[in-house]
């Protein structure tokens, strides 16, 4: 019996404020029902439709802690925003993280989007993505092992090396979190996979498809084998129990998500799979642990 694609589940972030002994228990159940993956997003506030502020715990504090109370797991960043953190210290979290988890870190990078939490944070929201272009080139040869001394219009390194080096040979697994043309032509040529977010194709395989054509070309274009790159999704599930996710871009509401049956919906997955994804993060209505431990029946219908 094999698994036709991995399968991981994105944790709690703008739903509701989740206690922390509570994530504990989400993602050992995660690893417990069978799950690939565990996932957290890297955000650091939101105003809700009402007007009430609310953020999730802080990304590389919070997958560095899972990684030490779970075994199996793939834990990942989905994604970080290059522009909360200068790239070193990026570089320097994920080296340790990769080593509390044994090398079941993966590193999901993007330019960001929610100008809100820039300006909270008193971070620059201009030129998001010339940012992210030097950052990506600045992390990827620093978690390679490189010595980088470096003078950028917004970057400055003097003889910068992580030591610890990370766990996994050339680092962490680096995924791109865009599709958008000028991002891809950034990062296409360097990381192992990349993921698109289900409201960009619908929450379809059909739509999904329509990305995948586009970033094997893309990828094909840079240089690579396009199998090189491998095509994630993030995927909107609604299980029993659910009522509609709480979501920071309310415009994504009108978006059906997949529903029905176990069999069903581990039929619904399986045709990402034949449209090209090789893993999907599943983004749960509701987000709970017994919706977590309800899926993991998805999860014995696909590994049959």
């Amino acid at each position: 019996m094999t698994r036709p694609l991995k399968i991981g589940v994105q944790l709690p972030e703008v739903e509701r404020r989740v206690p922390w002994p509570e994530l504990i228990a989400m993602t050992q159940a995660a690893e417990r029902v069978g799950f690939d993956s565990a996932w957290l997003g890297d955000h650091l506030i939101y105003d809700l439709p009402d007007g009430t502020p609310r953020g999730p715990w802080e990304v590389y504090t919070s997958v560095a802690a899972l990684s030490a109370v779970t075994e199996r797991l793939q834990l990942g960043t989905l994604v970080s925003s290059l522009g909360f953190h200068d790239p070193a210290m990026i570089a320097k979290m994920s080296a340790t993280i990769d080593a509390i988890s044994g090398g079941r870190f993966v590193l999901g990078v993007g330019s960001g989007w929610n100008e809100r939490e820039y300006r909270a944070y008193g971070l620059p929201f201009d030129r998001r993505v010339d940012r992210f272009e030097e950052a990506f080139g600045l992390l990827r040869r620093l978690l390679a092992g490189e010595t980088v001394t470096h003078s950028g219009t917004y970057y400055t390194l003097d003889r910068c090396v992580i030591d610890p080096p990370p766990t996994r040979p050339g680092g962490p697994v680096l995924m791109l979190g865009s599709n958008s043309p000028r991002m891809a032509s950034i990062a296409l040529p360097h990381v192992d996979s990349w993921n698109v977010w289900w409201s960009i194709f619908g929450n379809t395989p059909e739509g999904f498809a329509e990305v995948v054509a586009d970033m094997r070309a893309r990828t094909a274009a840079a240089g690579r084998d396009p199998d090189e790159a491998e095509a994630t999704a993030c995927v909107y599930v609604q299980v029993p129990g659910g009522v509609g996710r709480t979501m920071g871009d309310p415009s994504m509401a009108r978006i059906a998500p997949l529903r029905g049956s176990p069999q069903e919906l581990a039929e619904q997955l399986a045709a990402f799979g034949m449209a090209g994804a090789s893993h999907l993060m599943l983004v749960v209505d509701p987000i709970t642990q017994d919706a977590i431990e309800w899926l993991g029946q998805v999860l014995d219908v696909l590994d049959a």
